[in-house]
């Protein structure tokens, strides 16, 4: 078994015996274990009781985080004309139609949010097999299939964050990094709880969400009782 280095450890100490602990212990459990040289990622991870196999217990949907997530979003949109213009005016790392369409296929995905114009999607819909697996593909549903490009592109920036329960009914995010004050990575945790909450599908049955876990990109997890993570 190959030994544990002295932080890693002093981690796991710090961290035995602890769980379903409210959402200010955790934050402030994580937070003061990251202690990487970079400045780490805050993530949450939600184990929810729904298939996503099932069309109606797919759980998707979109929040803007109150503080943000402390990360450079690189947006991408598909756009002609007026409307690639906006974009670009609106601060989109990477405009285009065809020829960004052409790009992708080539294997080049430089960004982390992709939007388009309606008129936009039959090209984009041939991105289908490259950007679907990516949770990249452009959505009316979370607002990335949009005339209105700005407010996109702005929102992608400012912090908007996507979320999509995973083949085993996992949901998982970043909610801020380990500089942000506890008090603002509290409300971005509760924010992205409760927005995860409103998204119950129609045909989840019996307990929707069955484990709430906190970490950091290098250090370990904490769970966090349910009753306090969604307020109930």
């Amino acid at each position: 078994m190959a030994k544990l280095g002295k932080r890693t450890r002093a981690a796991r100490e710090a961290f035995a015996g602890k769980e379903d602990v409210t959402v200010e212990e955790a934050v402030a459990l994580v937070k003061g274990n990251a202690k990487s040289k970079f400045d780490e990622t805050v993530e949450i991870a939600l184990n929810l009781g729904v298939d996503p196999r099932h069309a109606d217990q797919m759980v998707r949907g979109v929040v803007s985080l109150p503080n943000g997530t402390g990360k450079t979003v690189r947006v991408a949109v598909f756009a002609r004309g007026p409307k690639a213009d906006e974009a670009k005016a609106a601060g989109a790392d990477i405009v285009g139609a065809e020829d960004l369409m052409e790009i992708i296929q080539g294997g080049k995905i430089e960004f982390d949010r992709c939007i388009a114009t309606p008129d936009m999607m039959p090209i984009v819909g041939r991105l289908g097999k490259v950007l679907g697996p990516r949770n990249l593909m452009p959505n009316p549903k979370v607002g990335t299939v949009t005339m209105d490009v700005t407010a996109a592109v702005e929102a992608a920036k400012g912090g908007e964050v996507q979320f999509k329960a995973e083949k085993a009914g996992v949901v998982h995010a970043g909610v801020g990094k380990a500089s942000f004050d506890e008090a603002k990575l509290v409300e971005n945790v509760r924010a992205f709880v409760e927005a995860v909450s409103k998204a119950k599908p129609a045909g989840a049955k019996g307990a929707y969400m069955k484990k709430v876990s906190l970490s950091s990109t290098m250090g370990p997890g904490v769970s966090i009782d349910v009753s306090n993570a969604t307020g109930n």
